[in-house]
């Protein structure tokens, strides 16, 4: 039994010496793997430390105010671009266009041509859709003598030829159409009367050709004058109008035009803090009398006077009135004359309501229907007298300072057939040219923006064939071009004097614009 005992005391001791250095030596493996660990950890951490640097983290999105915002993908679609082309006079001795060396002097020289021709000067602008049916309004400087109107729409491919329905240069207002087969987005007009000085706006159009441009600002004034012509008083705003804005809308915070951006008060051809536009009262009259009648008229009595000689207070204390305008000239034959109205008279109210400004008489008599009458109370002698006078038309009152749309319509109509002058090239003349034995009719003139110079003829070209069908003398091109429809094809066939003497023959096409 002791034995047994030293036996089981024995192994025991054995085991427990095994199991101690085995739990020191997993102490030891944990330590060693701790250190390791421990030590890459503070490694990272003090390279963190020592950049400085935290990593970012997205926020979660904040909705602001989205005002703005709204109204530009309110009104964005309704506003277009405007690109125009005018013809100018080309400089004798300047540099002409697809120039073909001795061969384009000696052809100027043969239709005695030095230094002739036109050349075109391409500007751009802005406009805002009024009707589905594609009205547009924009100013009238924007499409001043313009030979060709192009309009284009943010997101729109397209590019849309304009033409004009009427304009009127008092308000530099002008109004235009586009033609698709599809309705347009349009802008909805407010009331010019509600705006107040310090209301915000938001100003659309092309800047310096950028397109789909909106700046915002405030109302900084109402029924400025004295900056334009006789019958402009504008809203004026401090939102940024640069070269290019011209013919867009200025909008409320109710997505309403409430004007149209008109000219800049600078010094620098650049935006510094005042522009102006037309309010859209005055802008919707001008707008329903060119799309009626195709121009705007006015009334008038037949005088004529200084706004700011008749605010001299020395002027009127001695003429006997408290205020009012001082007539300095009558028109001969006018309701003014009729009535008897004199120079030296200083009309003091009209239908009742005191006149301290030019605008303040010219405005409700230009605003009355010809035909219609008007009561002016005036001083004379330093005593009032009243009188009732029929309003006529100022056009022909001042005929020497109207332009009716008439007058304006032809001054934009070109001669030519889709910008085409020909000739008959005869074979003497085939052989001057160095055309050989080549037949057809030779273009002696390519206007500027037409159709044929968007096709690339050139003056010298000799069409010899139009639509497959041969073009022999002026009867067979007459023929062919009378047949041409717009929206039809066409193609042209033409010779034209190369390089090296060599007679190239190209094919020239085109869809046919209205005309």
């Amino acid at each position: 039994m002791a034995l047994q005992f030293q036996e089981l005391y024995s192994w025991i001791r054995r085991r427990k010496i095994f199991a101690t250095l085995l739990v020191m030596a997993t102490l030891g493996i944990g330590i060693v793997i701790g250190t390791v660990i421990s030590g890459r950890a503070m490694a990272t951490h003090d390279q963190n430390a020592a950049s400085g640097a935290s990593l970012l983290v997205i926020p979660d999105p904040v909705t602001l105010s989205n005002g703005f915002a709204t109204i530009s993908k309110k009104v964005g679609p309704s506003v277009v671009n405007i690109s125009t082309t005018q013809v100018i006079e080309k400089p004798k001795g300047g540099k002409k266009p697809h120039s073909q060396g001795d061969f384009q002097d000696f052809f100027d020289r043969f239709f005695d041509s030095p230094g002739r021709g036109e050349d075109a000067e391409r500007s751009l602008g802005s406009g805002v859709i009024v009707d589905k049916k594609g009205f547009i309004l924009t100013n009238d400087h924007v499409v001043d003598q313009a030979t060709k109107i192009q309009v284009t729409i943010d997101g729109d491919p397209t590019h849309y030829n304009a033409h004009v329905i009427g304009v009127d240069k008092d308000t530099d207002v002008a109004v235009i159409k586009i033609d698709a087969d599809h309705e347009f987005a349009v802008a909805r007009l407010g009331n010019s009367d509600g705006v107040q000085v310090g209301d915000w706006v938001l100003a659309f159009g092309s800047p310096f050709g950028l397109n789909s441009t909106v700046t915002a600002g405030i109302i900084s004034a109402k029924d400025r004058s004295n900056v334009g012509h006789q019958f402009q008083r504008f809203i004026q705003t401090d939102a940024a109008i640069n070269p290019g804005n011209s013919g867009g809308p200025l909008v409320n915070m109710a997505g309403e035009v409430i004007g149209i951006n008109t000219a800049i008060y600078t010094e620098s051809r650049s935006f510094e803090g005042v522009g102006f536009a037309m309010p859209s009262n005055a802008v919707v009259n001008v707008y329903n009398q060119l799309i009626t009648n195709g121009k705007v008229t006015r009334g008038s009595i037949g005088i004529t006077f200084q706004d700011e000689r008749s605010n001299n207070p020395v002027l009127l204390k001695e003429l006997g009135a408290p205020y009012g305008i001082v007539v300095e000239a009558v028109e001969p034959g006018s309701p003014a004359d009729k009535a008897g109205l004199q120079p030296g008279d200083v009309i003091t109210n009209i239908n009742g309501t005191p006149v301290h400004t030019g605008s303040d008489l010219v405005n409700p008599i230009a605003q009355t229907p010809i035909g219609q009458s008007v009561q002016i109370s005036y001083v004379r002698g330093k005593l009032s007298k009243d009188v009732s006078l029929v309003v006529a038309d100022r056009s022909k009152i001042f005929p020497q300072s109207a332009q009716t749309a008439d007058d304006q319509l032809e001054q934009q109509e070109t001669p030519g057939e889709y910008g085409l002058h020909v000739e008959e090239l005869t074979p003497d003349l085939a052989h001057k040219l160095g055309m050989g034995k080549v037949t057809g009719v030779v273009v002696t003139e390519v206007e500027p923006a037409s159709f044929a110079e968007d096709i690339d003829f050139t003056r010298g070209d000799v069409i010899t064939e139009i639509n497959h069908a041969p073009i022999n003398n002026l009867a067979d091109y007459r023929r062919e071009m009378t047949q041409l429809k717009a929206g039809q094809d066409v193609l042209f066939k033409v010779a034209q004097r190369g390089n090296n003497d060599r007679v190239l023959t190209l094919f020239l096409a085109g869809a046919v614009p209205p005309k």
